[in-house]
């Protein structure tokens, strides 16, 4: 676990799983948090229809908190805080 110093504001972090199919962006999103720290943000992009349901479970399943889902163009946007 990566810990960040009180005084510094969170990072927000890039993941970008567009043409990838199930379960490539989750197992990505997985690597991708654990290299984070506390408190700073994944946003994945996704364009597989099965990451609406894959990243909801992902993050019940780790304790991290789905901030925000969007959509655009087919192309799916998960913001993804690191909890635990």
């Amino acid at each position: 676990m990566t810990d960040r110093p009180a005084t510094d504001r969170p990072t927000d972090h890039p993941l970008n799983a567009k043409g990838l199919q199930c379960p490539l962006p989750v197992l990505r999103a997985r690597k991708a948090i654990k290299a984070i720290a506390v408190g700073d943000t994944l946003t994945v992009e996704a364009t597989d229809p099965g990451a609406r349901k894959d990243f909801p479970a992902f993050c019940e399943a780790t304790g991290n908190r789905l901030l925000s889902v969007a959509e655009e163009d087919g192309v799916l946007r998960f913001v993804i805080e690191r909890v635990a």
